[in-house]
């Protein structure tokens, strides 16, 4: 019986023909196929014409597989440039350094448009994005240790570390990044200003029918499509509402603690007319959780017109977050919408905010962990980088995948698809990808290049 894991053998550099990226190689050619390079390219071109080796977009495209692959610095970009068969000609870890820093602040508005514009494309083709149900869109901070103070605009973070706090906002239907703040770690939670600056950014990468009436002070007559914002009680202010309403987007937001909301959960905390089964996200009714409206009970004059306040209740339990009342039998938590519909259906939606956690994980675990500039501005291109990458991996998911593929983690896609080895040879004058035998995602991955020159 052999009792070791491995076989011996013996290690030498020198072989050929040999490819380790070729899920990433799908991936870059998806990205062709919509024209994201170019775009880019185009866009770097109106700032600066002079003749460059390695084009910006196809820079900032190799940047964003390696990133999808697992890569988080610079120095990663190189392990692309191992497979140029694959990928043409990589830009080293200097060309990419170069790149970054010649991001200005205008470039980067630009920038984020050519995305703006490849998206409208992607999601007029994708059934989850197309249609008359509303758009949601999720808002949510998140912290990004640094280990260095010569960062430009780091700061201390409430968890007692030292880095950034960006604000991102995400499609609920895709899971993708729409826009983002980067910011100090010490930057207030509550700050509406911020929120609007990236609600609005957000709208402004949208296709432009859904965009329609939601810029501020738009007419509410040129709203085609419905958009709801959700976010925790950091959007619990009144000003990021009421310009939720100038915009004519609704809101839902998590409520803070009050005198009021303590008076208005006494007084129905054993009324059980008011309480009503909830229900999970698959539809089936909660046998333990129960929510009630208390609208009438609050004074909500301060907020919009047609505000409604939402508490939802279930049983206390070990490590259970903070409750909106005092009590040691229940966790109360609520919300804040101006959405009609029954209560039990708004909050049913409310908790779908929880997906935000999960997108979140998503842009962390590629690349939004790590900031490799000292200079905020390139920095803040980083951050660009990185959303672009998850968008482009997202689309990449939502056109030409299927089954576990379609919904996979960062992770199970480097282990399953994105690092598929392959041998490559030179046949019939065309360059031929063969994958390894009894590689356990080869179905799935030849099925996607199938698919790609289809739905790209």
């Amino acid at each position: 019986m052999k009792s070791t894991s491995t076989n011996r053998v013996r290690v030498e550099a020198g072989g050929d023909q040999v490819i380790s990226h070729v899920g990433l190689h799908a991936l870059g050619s998806f990205s062709d196929r919509l024209g994201l390079g170019q775009a880019l390219t185009m866009q770097f071109r109106r700032f600066d014409s002079r003749f460059v080796l390695h084009e910006r977009g196809k820079v900032l495209i190799h940047a964003a597989l390696m990133l999808a692959g697992g890569g988080d610095n610079c120095a990663d970009i190189e392990y692309l440039r191992s497979s140029e068969r694959l990928f043409g000609a990589v830009g080293s870890d200097s060309t990419l350094y170069r790149t970054m820093r010649e991001i200005t602040p205008e470039l980067l508005g630009e920038l984020r448009n050519a995305v703006a514009g490849i998206r409208t494309d992607v999601w007029r083709r994708s059934a989850a994005t197309t249609g008359k149900k509303p758009v949601v869109l999720d808002m949510d901070a998140t912290i990004s240790e640094v280990h260095s103070e010569n960062k430009q605009n780091t700061g201390p973070t409430y968890k007692g570390g030292f880095g950034f706090q960006p604000l991102l906002c995400f499609a609920d239907a895709t899971g993708e990044v729409l826009s983002g703040m980067l910011r100090p770690g010490n930057a207030g939670a509550n700050n509406a200003d911020d929120h609007l600056v990236v609600l609005d950014d957000a709208i402004g990468g949208l296709p432009p029918e859904i965009a329609a009436g939601h810029r501020n002070g738009d007419d509410q007559g040129l709203v085609e499509r419905d958009v709801l914002v959700r976010a925790d009680s950091a959007g619990c202010t009144y000003e990021f509402v009421h310009g939720c309403r100038k915009r004519n987007i609704g809101f839902a937001v998590a409520a803070r603690s009050t005198n009021q909301i303590h008076g208005a959960i006494s007084r129905i905390a054993e009324d059980d007319t008011r309480w009503h089964k909830a229900v999970h996200q698959d539809g089936e009714e909660s046998t333990h959780s129960m929510v009630a409206e208390v609208t009438d009970l609050v004074d909500l004059s301060a907020w919009p017109e047609g505000t409604r306040l939402i508490i939802r209740r279930e049983p206390l339990h070990p490590g259970a977050q903070r409750s909106l009342f005092p009590s040691l039998e229940y966790r109360y938590w609520g919300h804040y919408t101006d959405w009609s519909g029954d209560c039990v259906t708004r909050d049913v939606e409310m908790r779908a905010h929880a997906h935000v956690e999960n997108n979140i994980y998503r842009v962390q675990e590629s690349g939004l962990l790590k900031f490799p500039f000292t200079n905020f501005d390139a920095n803040r291109a980083w951050m660009f980088l990185v959303c672009m990458a998850d968008a482009l991996m997202r689309w990449f998911q939502l056109l030409v995948c299927t089954g576990e593929l379609a919904k996979a983690l960062p992770k199970t896609l480097r282990f399953r698809l994105w690092h598929t080895p392959a041998r490559i040879v030179r046949t019939g004058g065309a360059e031929v990808v063969r994958i390894i035998d009894g590689w356990p995602s080869s179905k799935d991955l030849l099925q996607i290049y199938e698919r790609i020159p289809l739905v790209a």
